[in-house]
């Protein structure tokens, strides 16, 4: 039985808090999953916020809570556990020993999560050591960004371990705390029918996209130091390709996960020189239409000018065995047409074809794995078109639609970390060798982009991206698979 523990969050009345944090822990609290006794403090650096913090997060929580998930009996259970602290994250003073001494008084399992810029985590790591909080089963939870080429965060790492060992560092990349992601391993893993089919005998090609309609959304300074090369593909891309190639794990145990997932980043074909201008595409978005109305540029919105990417399309390959002469293709970026984040996995085609030519062209096999906005694998599959007599083969879809199947399912990927976290159970969470590997193969990349001709090239808001990116698949014979436009009304 999971014990009570006390949950710190260093910056607790941030935007990640308040929309993610708290109402992720009010769903643990509603199902039954955080143990009694168990307390959660937010930390702010001013004194009116801690006192009404918890009319704050209230407030806050129950405009991002779906209307049947709101219950106000619940919700003042659940409130009672909540606690606001004053505190400075970087200066030492009285209302750090306040909190070391309240932690003291309460229970043995400590989390500390920084939902902070990661300039403070050494602060505030040191902060936490200095006011004798960390005991032997204090953990500490750590978001991305860490850092912005390798060097930085190899210092970040180091100055977290200073006070943390590495089993207690949780890195977390909300993505793989999502349930569909964690359904591919069970898909992979525990089915011989995607099992034997999953390497280059099989499979032609891997396409990976995470893709945003919305623009800068108040984080132009985060977003203009970062672009999406940092702030999507070396984190998030690199995770969700880690799991599509990696070999089944000998156990599923956080060492043996992380130990299959370094050996794909290990296996990754460099990017470096010439390679990157054949291998990657960056763009900027400029003024379109995007969910009907004109929206304006990258530019326009940052107010200066610049030459950060706002999306990012690369074809890279694991020279393994598995995957020898398969290209996966990654794909992120703003202002895009569609928000969807998906991993196609598309089969190649049948070496004969029995039927004639007019009964159409020949559609090869794709297993579709959405991971927002819905979440649902399907597989695509060729079929007879039962309403003619003539032969006409069409796609169709085998759909697996995740909420429809589980009447109580609702993916929180922040509530299955933390409560992970709380039980120290590190298997979602990254290990820093497998940080270190995802920016050695990156760092080339941002290198080789600071070359006066690499300027991003422009795209409309509210299209799929530069037709460079198109072009990446078309000289290769293929191009991208756009799951809300290609299939539907197929389902």
């Amino acid at each position: 039985m999971q014990k009570p523990f006390d949950f710190v969050i260093f910056g607790g009345a941030g935007d990640l808090a308040l929309r993610k944090l708290i109402p992720a822990w009010y769903r643990a609290y509603r199902d039954g999953q955080m143990p009694e006794g168990s307390r959660i403090f937010g930390t702010m650096r001013k004194a009116e916020q801690a006192e009404n913090y918890r009319a704050m997060v209230r407030e806050a929580a129950f405009n991002y809570l779906r209307d049947d998930e709101i219950d106000n009996e619940t919700w003042n259970k659940f409130e009672a556990c909540v606690f606001g602290v004053f505190i400075n994250i970087t200066e030492r003073d009285e209302h750090w020993d306040a909190l070391a001494k309240t932690l003291q008084e309460g229970n043995e399992e400590r989390i500390f999560y920084m939902a902070t810029p990661p300039a403070v985590f050494s602060a505030c790591c040191k902060n936490i050591s200095d006011s004798g909080m960390i005991n032997k089963t204090s953990r500490v939870v750590v978001e991305k960004p860490l850092g912005y080429n390798g060097e930085s965060a190899e210092k970040i790492n180091a100055d977290i371990a200073q006070y943390f060992e590495e089993d207690a560092i949780f890195r977390i990349d909300h993505y793989l705390g999502k349930e569909t992601v964690q359904n591919l391993l069970a898909l992979r893993f525990t089915n011989c029918i995607f099992e034997h089919l999953w390497d280059s005998k099989s499979i032609d090609h891997v396409e990976i996209s995470i893709s945003e309609t919305v623009g800068l959304e108040g984080r132009a300074s985060f977003y203009d130091d970062a672009g999406a090369l940092r702030d999507m593909v070396q984190n998030h891309l690199m995770q969700l390709l880690c799991l599509v190639a990696m070999e089944p794990p000998s156990k599923l145990n956080a060492d043996s996960i992380r130990a299959e997932k370094l050996k794909v980043l290990d296996a990754l074909r460099p990017l470096t020189g010439d390679d990157v201008a054949a291998n990657t595409v960056r763009g900027q978005y400029v003024a379109g239409e995007s969910g009907g109305k004109q929206v304006p540029g990258y530019l326009d919105e940052l107010g200066k000018d610049s030459n950060t990417e706002t999306f990012v399309a690369i074809r890279a390959h694991i020279d393994n065995w598995r995957w020898s002469h398969v290209p996966f293709y990654l794909r992120t970026g703003k202002r895009l047409k569609q928000r969807c984040a998906e991993i196609i996995i598309q089969y190649k085609t049948v070496t004969h074809h029995i039927y004639p030519d007019s009964a159409g062209a020949m559609i090869p096999n794709r297993l579709v794995i959405q991971l927002q906005p819905d979440e649902r694998v399907q597989m695509i599959v060729t079929s007879n078109n039962l309403e003619k007599h003539e032969a006409d083969l069409v796609p169709s879809v085998l759909n697996l639609n995740l909420t429809d199947n589980y009447d109580k399912f609702y993916s929180d990927a922040y509530k299955r970390l933390m409560l992970d976290a709380a039980a120290n159970n590190p298997a979602l969470f990254i290990h820093r060798n497998e940080v270190d590997a995802a920016w050695g193969w990156i760092d080339p990349i941002i290198d080789a982009w600071q070359r006066p001709e690499n300027k991003p090239q422009p795209y409309p808001a509210g299209s799929w991206g530069p037709q460079a990116a198109m072009d990446l698949l078309g000289e290769d014979g293929r191009c991208w698979f756009n799951v809300g436009e290609n299939i539907k009304g197929q389902e």
